[in-house]
């Protein structure tokens, strides 16, 4: 167990936090880092091809790159996870699940989302070998090939409508009767010859050799309980990462994300939040919007500390 006192510590190894890290470095605001994943839910994705820069880079190398640039400034990484946020006077001691504890002056909660898993068989085997969570991040990987979208709210339709521009065919797998996102996008879903609706289905399983080959129906199809597909996109939501908040009275809104000021800070006083956590960036969950949100904030603790200084 180990004792440290700091500025600052940014929970969550994602664009926000490592953002915020290479701002707070420039700032030579004395900092920590402390997430699982380097890249956070980044990692996940095949390619990114929408983050300045870089027409294409895997998830992985993108996480990476933010990493070493975080750390060429100083930025300290420590790879745990936290337990929880404790008060201690004026500060607060955040405490790893190592058991490790850190004095500090300001919190950056930068945690993220969960994607929403179906938990159906072979859906972990095949994560990055045809199943994914992100249309926009994957989808050119499957041009000219036949998908599946897991889903019927905005998400789903949304997705759908994107990979009908890219592949050959487009599934949409919904256990209801009807899908139930924005009118205007469900118009879109049914007036395109690309996508098909499987409607009162469920997927529970995946299949396939090295790469996905077939979804695994709970109720017929054409008479088979199996389709073939290149690729299944699971678009069912997320929901915000907030367990380490817990009991600190922070603010959240009706979907349970972190409300935050334009400085990106919460209701309480020292403590932030960046990312897809918060409820900033009129709900646009993207990599640059994070990194933004994780700027921002860096430069308002950055402030509040030379204030406090004067």
């Amino acid at each position: 167990m180990k004792h440290e006192k700091t500025d600052l510590v940014i929970i969550g190894s994602g664009p926000a936090g490592l953002a915020a890290s290479i701002y707070a470095g420039r700032y030579r605001i004395r900092h920590v880092v402390i997430g699982k994943i380097m890249g956070g839910l980044i990692t996940e994705s095949h390619k990114v091809c929408n983050y300045p820069g870089f027409r294409s880079i895997t998830g992985i190398e993108l996480g990476f790159k933010m990493k070493e640039h975080a750390e060429e400034f100083g930025g300290l990484i420590v790879s745990a996870t936290v337990d929880r946020i404790e008060r201690d006077g004026d500060d607060f001691k955040v405490i790893t699940s190592n058991g490790d504890e850190y004095l500090t002056k300001y919190v950056l909660v930068a945690t993220g989302t969960k994607r929403r898993k179906l938990n159906a068989q072979g859906e972990s085997e095949f994560l990055g070998k045809g199943v994914t969570y992100c249309a926009t991040c994957d989808g050119m990987l499957y041009k000219d090939k036949i998908v599946a979208v897991l889903g019927g709210a905005d998400s789903a339709t949304t997705a759908a409508i994107y990979l009908a521009d890219i592949a050959k065919k487009v599934y949409i797998i919904y256990r209801r009767e009807q899908l139930r996102g924005e009118p205007i996008w469900v118009e879109q879903v049914l007036a395109n010859k690309k996508i098909e609706i499987i409607y009162n289905t469920n997927v529970t399983g995946f299949e396939g050799k090295d790469l996905l080959q077939n979804l695994v129906l709970d109720n017929p199809y054409n008479g088979r309980l199996k389709i073939p597909v290149n690729g299944a996109f699971i678009e069912i939501g997320s929901d915000p990462d907030t367990s380490v908040i817990d009991g600190l009275g922070i603010q959240l809104n009706t979907y349970g994300y972190i409300k935050v000021k334009d400085s990106q800070m919460t209701n309480i006083r020292g403590i932030y939040a960046a990312g897809d956590i918060t409820d900033a960036s009129n709900g646009f969950q993207q990599v640059i919007t994070a990194a933004a949100e994780g700027a921002v904030a860096a430069e308002s603790i950055f402030k509040s500390l030379k204030q406090n200084l004067s």
